[in-house]
């Protein structure tokens, strides 16, 4: 299992798995075959469905000016996102022709079945790779040799620890300094949000709602005042992120309203120390980083489920941490914030990372803080595992239409063009 840094990725939206995977590709495509004369890429499945509506084509060509592209509305094997790019020289030759996957989360792979040249363009078989700092043998081997939750859990206990102290032994206390510039960046993507107002880019007009649902807070008693802060910072993140503004992937874009809601809320309300919030953010990525590992977290390939329910599951851990939750409960707050997400298809109306997209954020937010309270009242012992749930997740995203999963063709989006 990968370090918890490929489940948070800083870079700009409005898409993980449509934007910053695809912009990636061509970095490394581009960097592979700089003296190329001629370029192409090809979008196949998802990525050709909603890229123009997610910005697919801009990143590739932003990299590439030259670059062609070419939309395919057949899906490749290993991945509803698949990419193929292809290089020539000047007398015509074909310099490479290179088939990648945006899997998710920013992150991308190739087919296992295939043996392609990745990241440093050194052969070897399928991975994920990013532009992500880390260390060479740490990424070719996984960093975490537990990737089930309760095996985790069960460790932890045996140990002593806490979920984030298993994060640091196997990360290093360097982890610290990376997610610190991770809490940084999600507290100004909030306040960035509260502070813009206007319109959405897009045809669809949609107007943002950050600004004036913080300020319209005031006005309510205290228990409904924490409801609407929540809500209002979780648009805040969530309307930056669909401007191209620079945001988390937690663990996606199209999901990264959750956890900064969130912890943004607790901090400001409970004065919570910024290493008490590292702490939470290490066990948010911990329980992001097992879904990714045994499930996935890409719209394109389980539907929604996969990123605003993976979000509220990582947002409900977090928070029952903060409150002094145990092992078990924490276990249990993220097993219920995934759990009430199960079956969520992802049908971006336009192909926009705007309807429905942004107000699930803010659903969600709100759904992790009774996660975690609801989990508070327990001792924390329940019939479904969290892992349990992940594999249901999985099964369930499988067996969803490809119309619900990123394709904008069916559910909400379905009449929009």
């Amino acid at each position: 299992m990968k370090s918890i840094r490929e489940i948070f990725r800083i870079g700009y939206g409005p898409s993980s798995s449509h934007t910053m995977g695809p912009r990636k590709a061509a970095e490394i495509f581009l960097a592979a075959h700089p003296n190329a004369v001629r370029y192409q890429a090809h979008l196949y499945g998802s990525l050709s469905a909603t890229g123009k509506g997610h910005l697919t084509d801009a990143a590739i060509i932003d990299v590439i000016p030259t670059v062609e592209i070419v939309w395919h509305e057949e899906f490749l094997p290993f991945h509803p996102n698949g990419m193929r790019f292809c290089a020539w020289d000047n007398q015509n030759h074909l310099l490479d022709d290179w088939t990648v996957y945006s899997v998710g989360g920013g992150a991308l792979a190739e087919d296992p079945d295939g043996v392609r040249l990745l990241g440093d363009r050194a052969p070897q078989k399928s991975t994920d790779f990013s532009g992500t700092p880390q260390a060479k043998g740490d990424e070719a081997k996984g960093v975490y040799p537990l990737t089930r939750l309760t095996d985790i859990k069960d460790y932890c206990d045996s140990q002593g620890w806490d979920y984030w102290e298993y994060v640091e032994h196997y990360e290093g206390k360097e982890i610290w300094d990376y997610l610190r510039e991770v809490w940084q960046v999600m507290r100004e993507a909030v306040e960035r949000g509260l502070d813009n107002e206007g319109v959405l880019p897009g045809p669809l007009h949609l107007r943002r709602k950050a600004a004036s649902y913080y300020i319209k807070v005031a006005a309510y008693k205290d228990n409904l005042r924490t409801r609407g802060l929540v809500f209002s910072y979780a648009l805040a993140v969530s309307e930056e992120n669909a401007s191209g503004g620079k945001i988390v992937t937690a663990p996606t874009c199209g999901s990264c309203g959750v956890l900064p809601a969130v912890l943004y809320h607790t901090w400001r309300s409970r004065d919570f120390s910024e290493t008490r919030i590292l702490h939470a953010l290490a066990t948010a990525g911990l329980i992001g980083n097992v879904v990714k590992e045994n499930a996935s977290i890409s719209g394109a390939e389980v539907g929604c489920q996969g990123e605003v329910g993976v979000a509220c599951a990582m947002a409900s851990a977090a928070v029952n941490q903060l409150f002094g939750g145990t092992l078990a409960q924490i276990e249990y707050a993220a097993e219920m914030g995934l759990e009430h997400h199960l079956g969520m298809t992802c049908d971006p109306v336009c192909g926009l990372v705007q309807i429905p997209c942004i107000e699930r954020n803010a659903f969600a937010a709100a759904r992790a803080l009774d996660s975690n309270m609801y989990s508070a009242f327990s001792d924390g012992s329940h019939r479904v595992s969290f892992d349990r749930v992940v594999d249901v997740m999985k099964e369930t995203g499988h067996d969803l239409p490809s119309l619900y999963k990123e394709t904008a063709q069916g559910g909400l989006a379905k009449d929009y063009k």
